[in-house]
């Protein structure tokens, strides 16, 4: 049986299903699996066939013992998860006519128009699953920068075995995605905006943080989160970077690169851990934006806060990447030395790591951070030459894959699209010289009819969010247990 482990080392090995609904490990780490499946070129020829969901059938079961879920449930899950999604393979991908080898893998044909449907559609439906085969009962505890809790809030909206609280800095995401939270009419869903939040999304992780450790508060509300801490998210990410390749390659062990815009190191994570796995990806871009914590690791191999800045790709505005130390394990699996580094890091601010450790982190790896103008330039541009519109986010993957061009060579290259570009509506409107009304490729009718619907929900200041955020949380709890 796969155990699973925390990457700072406390706490003992669990299983699958304890790993997924206690989020967090035991001691604040984040559950890593004891060891990674070697995925062998027969395999992947093998896969290079399926389906989206035949390949994360394929893929999960790595990982998953059939003593924890049956084949037959796990077939279930899968095609519970993905049966909503605009396109049947769930992810398609476009090929640029102005990059040579240049591919957009859209990752938003979810609900919720973002990436964050690929993994929270099976992560949330996973949660459901386990804790209805118990008979008990969570409390979802979840921040987001934009496109995480719209997410998990419409897969978890109206599950008996849930109840969610997603916080989000308020005025730091545009209205599209609130109003995605905001309107949902179930009573198990609560957004909460909170005001003048300095490091914005950070803020509220950090919250998370002290009640995870108020162990009275966890138990008793009995908290969980599909935040990417969860491992499951991680797991799921993985499967897109395999159904892309195959996608794009003209053989099965051809190397190929990929941009990938980055923040919390989320996504990116599980495209590392299948590359570790044996996909035969040569080079990942780190794109990120001004808030560059992700590029100085990768080019000057320092992990340090800074001050937030608010982007035009907002969902990537993320200083803390809590999940390039879960990736970390996989590159030295000593979680010693992580727990003393993370130490470090919270006891200064700041930790360069050393020369070695460097090297075999960032190896295969380049990084860049795009400006707001790079970002809006490159929605011009290719709207331009392709007739393609891109959303600030996939607009930085390839002003960062251009960057890079020479030292990419001349593989195929992937660019990863992580949010439609009707979530953005005003970034889409200033990048096409500053214009009144939105192409057709800039609207999505799920969000102009979410603009008539009543919102409902909190709005807390930042100042006082732990008090305001227990004590509404509590109140909800004892009514709901009346």
């Amino acid at each position: 049986m796969i155990k699973y482990v925390s990457n700072t080392g406390g706490g003992t090995a669990v299983d699958f299903e304890t790993a997924i609904l206690d989020g967090f490990a035991v001691d604040g780490g984040l559950y890593v699996p004891e060891r990674l499946p070697e995925v062998d070129k027969t395999t992947l020829e093998r896969w290079s066939k399926l389906t989206y969901t035949q390949l994360a059938f394929e893929f999960l079961s790595l990982f998953i013992d059939r003593s924890i879920i049956s084949a037959k449930d796990l077939e279930e899950l899968i095609r519970e998860a993905y049966k909503d999604f605009e396109c049947k393979d769930v992810v398609e991908l476009h090929q640029l006519k102005s990059r040579k080898s240049t591919f957009v893998m859209e990752l938003f044909h979810g609900p919720t128009l973002s990436f964050k449907d690929i993994g929270q559609a099976f992560l949330v439906n996973l949660v459901h699953f386990f804790l209805d085969r118990r008979g008990e009962y969570k409390t979802l505890l979840i921040a987001t920068t934009g496109d995480t809790g719209p997410a998990a809030a419409h897969f978890a909206a109206g599950k008996s075995t849930l109840d969610t609280w997603v916080l989000y800095p308020k005025n730091l995401i545009t209205r599209e995605q609130e109003r995605q939270m905001t309107t949902l009419p179930h009573d198990n869903i609560h957004a909460v905006g909170v005001h003048d939040c300095p490091d914005g999304g950070d803020d509220l992780d950090d919250l998370i943080g002290v009640l995870y450790a108020d162990e009275a508060f966890k138990e008793r509300l009995r908290l969980s989160s599909v935040n990417s801490i969860n491992w499951g998210r991680v797991m799921m990410q993985a499967v897109h970077y395999f159904y892309g390749y195959f996608r794009v390659v003209d053989f099965v062990g051809e190397e190929i690169n990929t941009s990938v815009p980055s923040g919390g190191f989320g996504n990116l994570c599980g495209g590392s851990l299948a590359r570790i796995m044996g996909l035969p990806v040569q080079t990942y871009v780190v794109a990120s934006n001004r808030n560059d914590s992700l590029n100085r690791i990768f080019s000057q191999g320092v992990c340090s806060k800074a001050e937030l800045h608010p982007t035009l790709s907002s969902a990537i505005d993320i200083l803390f990447p809590y999940n390039f130390w879960r990736y970390l394990y996989f590159v030295i699996p000593d979680s010693a030395k992580i727990k003393e580094l993370r130490a470090e890091y919270d006891r200064t601010g700041s930790v360069k790591f050393d020369a070695d450790l460097f090297e075999r982190f960032s190896n295969g790896y380049l990084s860049m951070s795009a400006s707001d103008e790079q970002t809006l330039g490159m929605i011009d541009e290719v709207y331009k030459s392709d007739g393609y519109l891109l959303d600030p986010h996939g607009a930085v993957a390839v002003v960062a894959a251009d960057n890079h061009r020479e030292r990419l060579g001349d593989r195929k290259l992937i660019c990863v699209a992580t949010a439609h570009p009707a979530k953005f509506p005003e970034v889409t409107k200033k990048a096409l010289n500053g214009g009144s009304s939105l192409p057709a490729a800039g609207l999505h009718a799920s969000l102009e009819s979410a603009k008539n619907e009543p919102e409902s929900g909190h709005e807390f200041s930042f100042s006082h969010l732990e008090a305001e955020v227990r004590d509404a949380m509590e109140h909800n709890w004892t009514l709901k247990r009346r």
